[in-house]
């Protein structure tokens, strides 16, 4: 027995693999099951460079609201508001962008949006009212000031009290001439080279300013909230805000901070609906729950900047396939998606796991019949694509998930 236990103990401790290298294997993973797909099914448009651009465009507005509801909730201020911000931020970027051009859009977008997480923060911070009841309160607040702001503003200019004007955009850069290199990859259709060239090409051609901005504020969120002094505090607020006021933490005013950059952020989201290219102009509906898309991939991520990026790219990807030929090609996805949960069932029966696998693998095997005894989907159920994605990954996460403690929790100072 005592020579066990020495064995035991002199035996190495198995090292967890960094949380960037598992995003990144689970990328690999994702990847290859699409170019598999792609290869099989005879779908080159599952990785064409056009699908990639048409979900870095629409993703891109969810990947702003996912940052912005962890800058709030990590302050331990739940943020459902966050659609009815997006709605001010289309509206403000679209009536300065008319006035004075997409950065003076972009940056009244941000006001527009803080104006709503200043809002949202008096209500749950000051009065201590229900944050999800505040949350909706501010979704129907925003939707009925753009309709009666587009009303007295809009409709003498556009003739329609639903739209605006068209609004400048953003001009758009490509890497070249990787770009055209890339491109004439993706036309030779060689498995796994034209795919990888595909995705590349997506992400390296046609980038605004709004995109390289998101994708920047994802490593930014990151150093501020984890690796400052100022974020310490703020996430101190989220665990255990009694504590922090002990240690001299303002928790009203770090709380008070947070949810105005949320707003802010989402209300950048909205801006990039209208100052990227595609889009004419503010629209009334154009959001069309992006922000409570953004608040799953913000849980998908578990409340981490590079999760919630892969939750912000794992809906855009399927609202930007679902635009081109979105019957057959979203049915393509259930193929992909058996093969990605046979990786799962793969990974559990090394872990030796085996209830976790053998749901894996039912789950698969439903997925894969669906595929199998269909041909296409209906249109119907294409259009909601992304929504029907997030019922599915957030049931699929919600075992994993670990929220900021006090998250939601009304507080009071000196209680």
């Amino acid at each position: 027995m005592t020579s066990a236990f020495i064995e035991t103990a002199a035996a190495p401790a198995r090292r967890p693999m960094p949380g960037w290298a598992r995003a990144a294997l689970w990328v690999g993973i994702a990847v290859v099951a699409v170019s598999f797909t792609s290869y099989q099914t005879g779908l080159p448009e599952l990785t064409a460079s056009g699908t990639v651009q048409s979900a870095v465009r629409l993703g891109v507005p969810i990947l702003f609201a996912a940052l912005g509801g962890l800058w709030a909730e990590r302050a331990g201020v739940i943020n459902i508001g966050l659609e009815g911000m997006m709605i001010l931020g289309t509206w403000g970027g679209a009536w300065a962008g008319y006035q004075w051009g997409p950065l003076a859009g972009l940056v009244a977008a941000a006001v527009f949006g803080a104006l709503g997480g200043l809002l949202h923060a008096v209500a749950t911070v000051t009065f201590g009212v229900n944050h999800i009841v505040s949350g909706v309160a501010i979704n129907l607040l925003g939707a009925g000031t753009a309709q009666y702001l587009s009303t007295l503003v809009f409709e003498p200019v556009s003739q329609n009290p639903r739209e605006s004007p068209p609004v400048p955009k953003f001009d758009t850069y490509s890497a070249q001439p990787f770009g055209d290199w890339l491109q004439w990859l993706e036309d030779l259709q060689r498995v796994g080279i034209s795919d990888v060239a595909g995705i590349l090409g997506g992400l390296l051609t046609g980038v605004s300013p709004i995109t390289l901005l998101a994708y920047l504020l994802v490593p930014v969120s990151y150093l501020v909230l984890w690796r400052s002094p100022f974020g310490l505090r703020l996430r101190s607020c989220g665990e255990n805000p009694v504590a922090a006021e002990s240690l001299g933490v303002n928790v009203y005013l770090y709380k008070y901070s947070a949810v105005i950059i949320s707003g802010a952020l989402a209300g950048i989201g909205g801006a990039a609906l209208i100052l990227n290219p595609g889009q004419a102009g503010y629209l009334e509906g154009q959001t069309n729950n992006r922000g409570y898309i953004g608040l799953a991939a913000m849980i998908f991520g578990n409340w981490r900047p590079g999760g919630l990026l892969g939750g912000a790219a794992l809906f855009g990807y399927s609202d930007g396939l679902q635009l081109r030929d979105g019957e057959i090609t979203v049915h393509a996805l259930f193929y992909a998606a058996a093969l990605v949960l046979l990786a799962v069932v793969l990974l559990q029966m090394w872990r030796r796991n085996w209830f976790a696998g053998g749901v894996a693998l039912v789950a698969a095997a439903i997925v894969y019949s669906i595929y199998w005894y269909t041909d296409e989907l209906p249109e119907v159920l294409t259009a909601y694509t992304p929504h029907l994605v997030t019922l599915v990954v957030l049931a699929a996460a919600s075992q994993r998930l670990r929220p900021p403690a006090a998250n939601g929790l009304s507080y009071r100072r000196g209680s």
